[in-house]
């Protein structure tokens, strides 16, 4: 399948999904669906199973019971090299804070997941240059991550998400830890990469203003996501 599928076909799905840490329950029978190209948004208050559940879709974590469908192919069936090479190629993950390596300038943890995927010095670090300049931090290459403001370091995790052009982003709080300029920019960009790259975006948050950015909107509320889904 390609980028251009049936938007009407679920690209990622999942059901029945649980987990526990212990014996508290994060997850409990939740499931969703997520079509190619659009923007979801799920939301819900702090300890409803947001951030879980987005592990589970993107191979960080397995649930207890229940399934993940990408494409057709079934995660909890997948081995971790495989996991870690749809991460590589065809998922991308920003967190709240960015997780960028301190150690590496800008345009390096940009590149990175290229190099990791065997492309040459070179290339990756042209191509991670203009992601850069897409995400409106060009100039600022040769920077540590230290050296950023907080909106600028979440739109270079965001070009490292979508350097690899993958079908899927994973946005966990990605305005958690911004200001309301800084939020706007960052969702600003990285619904207008999405749009031209044909990504889909799963956005987990809790701010209503960055939910308004996305297609559509489901909610969590002890580890179950609503049956209801909103139309934004």
């Amino acid at each position: 399948m390609s980028k251009h599928e049936d938007a009407a076909v679920p690209l990622l799905s999942a059901r029945g999904l649980t987990k526990a840490y212990g014996r508290t329950p994060a997850l409990r029978g939740a499931g969703l669906d997520l079509r190619a190209g659009e923007i979801l948004a799920v939301t819900g208050p702090s300890g409803s199973g947001k951030s879980t559940l987005l592990h589970c879709l993107a191979g960080i974590v397995r649930p207890d019971e229940g399934t993940v469908s990408y494409a057709g192919e079934r995660l909890a069936e997948q081995p971790e090299r495989r996991l870690g090479e749809l991460r590589r190629t065809d998922f991308g993950v920003v967190f709240q804070f960015g997780q960028l390596i301190p150690e590496l300038t800008v345009r390096d943890n940009v590149a990175l997941p290229l190099l990791l995927g065997g492309l040459g010095r070179a290339q990756a670090g042209a191509r991670a240059a203009e992601w850069l300049e897409r995400f409106g931090v060009r100039g600022q290459e040769e920077l540590r991550p230290g050296e950023l403001s907080g909106g600028q370091a979440q739109r270079v995790a965001l070009a490292r998400a979508l350097v690899t052009g993958p079908r899927v982003v994973f946005a966990d709080e990605p305005t958690g830890a911004l200001d309301s300029l800084a939020s706007e920019q960052v969702m600003t960009a990285l619904a207008r990469a999405a749009r031209e790259s044909g990504a889909a975006v799963l956005l987990v948050t809790h701010d209503a203003q960055t939910a308004a950015y996305a297609d559509r909107e489901v909610r969590m509320a002890d580890g179950t996501v609503a049956p209801l889904e909103v139309t934004a």
